[in-house]
């Protein structure tokens, strides 16, 4: 896993990219096949009632 990039910019731009594509886009089987960013908005909209506090 080694990749060499020109300048700290592109570095910076391509891993923006890269942490974009995997919370946003790749679907994660631990939490349904839904993708981080899609579940944790169905988090947000969740309102969980916790009787014990």
């Amino acid at each position: 896993n080694e990749h060499w990039f020109p300048t700290l910019l592109h570095a910076r731009t391509e891993i923006e990219r890269w942490r974009r594509e995997y919370n946003e886009e790749r679907p994660k089987k631990a939490i349904g096949g839904m993708t981080p960013s899609a579940y944790a908005q169905q988090l947000a909209n969740t309102h969980i009632i916790n009787p014990g506090l």
